[in-house]
């Protein structure tokens, strides 16, 4: 198994992909947005992008979890950032729960 690469700037390099297309969406990832109405669109046209917790380590590559807003719908993304190919990989997306999340849909609620 090659070894993953963190990016230097996780928001940066993820902005440049979405900016010029290199997501890869999976046929399941495209299921789930539909049935939680996010669309691809929401995605590209987030005005509000924010790194909110990192997986550098995590299982494949390193991902990192973003805070989005789209008008008035706030949604998180987990992406998976592939430095060597290039890419990110839209691993999640879903609305955030106020059991889970603080008022600012940023925090985790201490348990």
């Amino acid at each position: 198994m090659t070894e993953s690469v963190v990016p230097n700037d996780p928001l940066r390099f993820i902005l440049d992909c979405l900016a010029t297309g290199r997501v890869l969406w999976t046929y399941h990832m495209n299921m789930r947005m539909a049935a939680r109405a996010i669309s691809r669109r929401m995605v590209m046209e987030a005005s509000v992008f924010e790194v909110i917790e990192s997986y550098p380590e995590d299982k494949y590559m390193p991902s990192y979890l973003v805070f989005a807003r789209h008008g008035g719908t706030v949604f998180h993304l987990l992406f998976a950032t592939d430095i060597i190919n290039n890419n990110v990989r839209l691993v999640a997306a879903y609305h955030p729960s106020s059991t889970v999340w603080n008022d600012d849909m940023k925090t985790r609620r201490a348990t």
